[in-house]
């Protein structure tokens, strides 16, 4: 008796990153901070403005980097640091709001969003790591295959 061949569907990695709603807040995050931190005075705060637009940007950009890659552990990797990305940009908004750099209204906003971004990373991590193929792939046997 012959035993056939199983058939192994290799996965493909996540191209689009745009279509992720956790990389559309974190650039709309970013987006917001870069506003923020152009009405503080830059006078003495530049390595503050610089840093808050830093964290800020690497949020969205470590997700997009990390959904291109091949596998779930870089993915994850890559999701990791966008998350360490937003505990360093809370750390600088805390700063701007208690030192007074600009409206505490705003800065509660910000920190707000940061949040709700950091808790949403944290279910993506978790997805990731659970699934067998990377986020957002197909393993759908091509019609040839069969």
């Amino acid at each position: 008796m012959k035993l056939r061949e199983a058939r192994v569907v290799p996965c493909v990695a996540m191209q689009d990153f745009t279509r992720l709603e956790v990389w559309r807040l974190g650039h709309a995050l970013a987006l917001n901070v870069h506003r923020l931190s152009a009405s503080i005075p830059r006078q003495d705060n530049a390595g503050t403005i610089s840093q808050l637009r830093r964290a800020s940007t690497s949020i969205p950009a470590n997700i997009a980097e990390g959904a291109a890659k091949e596998s779930r552990k870089e993915f994850a990797r890559f999701i990791q640091i966008a998350i360490a990305s937003g505990s360093e940009l809370e750390n600088h908004l805390l700063f701007c709001r208690d030192a007074g750099m600009a409206p505490r209204a705003e800065v509660d906003s910000r920190l707000a969003e940061t949040t709700q971004i950091r808790r949403m990373l944290f279910g993506l991590l978790k997805r990731v790591r659970e699934q067998t193929c990377p986020v957002g792939v197909s393993s759908k046997p091509k019609p040839n295959d069969r």
